[in-house]
C-alpha cells in the first residue's frame, strides 16, 4: 500500500475514533467526570512507556527529556489537553453531545483567529468571511441556548490552543516522544489525585467488575491511539486532506447526539450550525485555492530559473 493511501486510512481511523468517543464515555456515566479524566491520564502513561520501549523510541525520548524548554512546553500542552478532555467527558455525560460537536466544528475558525492574535498572521478575504460567519453563528446559538455555548467554546479554544503550543515544540519531535513526555508531566499528578479521590470513598473502579474497571483502564488507549494515528496520517498526506478529514469527528458526534441520544435540536439551533458549515466551506475553499496557487508557483519556478540562466 502506498504512503498516501496509508495516511488516508490512518487519518480516517483517528477522526472516527474521536467521533465515536461519546459512545464510550456514556458507558462510564456511573463515574464522575473527574474520575474518568484521572483514569485516562493515569493509564496513558504506562501505555506510552510500553510502546516507546517496544518501538525503539526510548533514545528519542531521553534526548527530549534533556531539553527543559521543550519539556515545559509539552507540560503546558498536556494541561490544556486535560481541560479539553475533561470538558468533553462532562459534555457527553451531561447530555450536551451536540454542543460538543459544535466545538469541534468551530475549532478551525478559532485556530485561524489565534493565528491572527498570537502569530500576527494576516487573514485573506475568504478567511475573514469565515471568521465573521463563525461569530454570527455563536451569536445565533447564544440566543437559542439562552447562554453562550460555553462547552463548545471551551472545547474549540482549548484544542486550538493545544495545537498552537505543540507548534512551538517543533516538527522534529516525534508524536510518541511528545505524547509520552506529556504523560510523564501529568501522569504522577493524576495518580496522586486519583488516590485522594478513592480515599474519600468516591471511586467506582471496583464497581461491576470486571467490565467497569476494564472500561476505565481502556481510557489510556482512548487518549493515545487516535493521537498516534493522527501523527502517522500527518506524515503521509497533505495538510489540506487532514483539514477536510477533521470534520468527520463532529459529524459523527452530531449524528450520535441527534439519532442515538435524542438530544433536542430545534430549528433555531440548526440555523446556527448551518452558518458554521458555510463558514467551514469558505475556509476549506480558501485552503484549497491557496494550495493550488502554491503548486502552480512551484511548477513555474524551474521554468523561470531556466529562462534566467538561458
Amino acid at each position: 500500500m502506498n504512503p498516501s493511501r496509508q495516511g488516508l486510512l490512518f487519518g480516517v481511523a483517528a477522526y472516527t475514533l474521536w467521533g465515536l468517543f461519546p459512545l464510550y464515555f456514556r458507558l462510564l456515566e456511573s463515574s464522575s467526570t473527574l474520575e474518568i479524566l484521572l483514569h485516562r491520564l493515569v493509564w496513558t502513561l504506562p501505555l506510552c512507556l510500553v510502546i516507546t520501549r517496544v518501538s525503539g523510541a526510548a533514545r528519542e525520548l531521553r534526548t527530549l527529556l534533556r531539553d527543559r524548554r521543550r519539556v515545559a512546553t509539552l507540560a503546558a500542552a498536556a494541561g490544556v489537553l486535560a481541560i479539553n478532555s475533561g470538558c468533553y467527558v462532562y459534555a457527553v455525560n451531561s447530555g450536551h453531545v451536540i454542543e460538543a460537536s459544535l466545538g469541534y466544528f468551530v475549532n478551525p475558525l478559532v485556530t485561524v483567529a489565534l493565528a491572527v492574535l498570537v502569530l500576527r498572521e494576516r487573514l485573506r478575504p475568504l478567511q475573514w468571511a469565515a471568521v465573521s460567519l463563525g461569530l454570527l453563528s455563536v451569536a445565533v446559538l447564544t440566543v437559542d441556548y439562552g447562554r453562550p455555548p460555553w462547552i463548545a467554546l471551551i472545547l474549540a479554544g482549548s484544542f486550538a490552543l493545544y495545537g498552537l503550543i505543540k507548534k512551538q515544540v517543533g516538527g522534529d519531535v516525534g508524536a510518541l516522544a511528545g505524547l509520552t513526555t506529556e504523560s510523564l508531566a501529568l501522569g504522577p499528578v493524576a495518580a496522586a489525585g486519583l488516590a485522594v479521590y478513592v480515599s474519600t470513598g468516591h471511586g467506582t473502579f471496583t464497581d461491576d467488575a470486571p467490565w467497569h474497571p476494564v472500561l476505565l483502564a481502556v481510557g489510556g488507549v482512548t487518549v493515545a491511539s487516535p493521537l498516534l494515528l493522527f501523527a502517522a496520517a500527518a506524515r503521509r498526506i497533505p495538510l489540506t486532506t487532514i483539514g477536510l478529514l477533521q470534520y468527520l469527528t463532529p459529524v459523527l458526534q452530531l449524528l450520535i447526539g441527534v439519532l442515538l441520544f435524542h438530544e433536542t435540536m430545534p430549528a433555531s439551533r440548526w440555523s446556527g450550525f448551518v452558518l458554521i458549515w458555510i463558514a467551514l466551506g469558505l475556509l476549506s475553499a480558501d485552503g484549497l485555492r491557496r494550495r493550488s496557487a502554491e503548486k502552480a508557483a512551484a511548477a513555474t519556478a524551474p521554468v523561470a530559473r531556466g529562462r534566467q540562466v538561458g
